[in-house]
């Protein structure tokens, strides 16, 4: 597996992480950026992780970025938006789970099983995932 760069403008992470946010500002500043990830988003404000989790596409979006697209697949799971609603509610932040490949219909029951789960839990999760999201995209792109 190739190793993690040490050094990413803010552009290169932008496209990353779905966007320009004071996270991805703080990242570029680093050495090690996507290695330091979970580091840098532990110190987040709650509001900064807000806008960094909601910066990425809902799960069966209509509009998503081509990487995106083709990271969710075509399947369809009607009852995702549904879903993504309910836990936007619940948490006040966008449901975030790196795909890895799994189609939509697989991702539905991870995410009614995250909605049973305490809003600190599934914020911690959420940018977990988003950080494995973004090192995949590395590694998927330069390797």
């Amino acid at each position: 597996m190739r190793d993690l760069p040490r050094q990413l403008s803010v552009e290169e992470l932008a496209e990353l992480f779905e966007g320009r946010t004071v996270f991805v500002e703080r990242l570029a500043a680093l050495d090690d950026p996507l290695g330091r990830a979970r580091e840098v988003a532990a110190q987040l404000t709650d509001a900064e992780k807000k806008e960094v989790l909601d910066a990425h596409p809902a799960i069966g979006a209509k509009s998503l970025s081509a990487r995106s697209a083709a990271e969710q697949g075509t399947d369809e799971a009607p009852e995702l938006d549904e879903l993504n609603r309910a836990y936007e509610e619940k948490f006040g932040f966008r449901f975030v789970v790196h795909v890895d490949r799994r189609s939509k219909s697989e991702i539905v029951p991870m995410l009614r099983e995250r909605l049973g789960r305490t809003r600190e839990q599934e914020l911690q999760t959420a940018l977990d995932e988003l950080v494995a999201i973004a090192q995949d995209r590395y590694q998927r792109c330069n390797s």
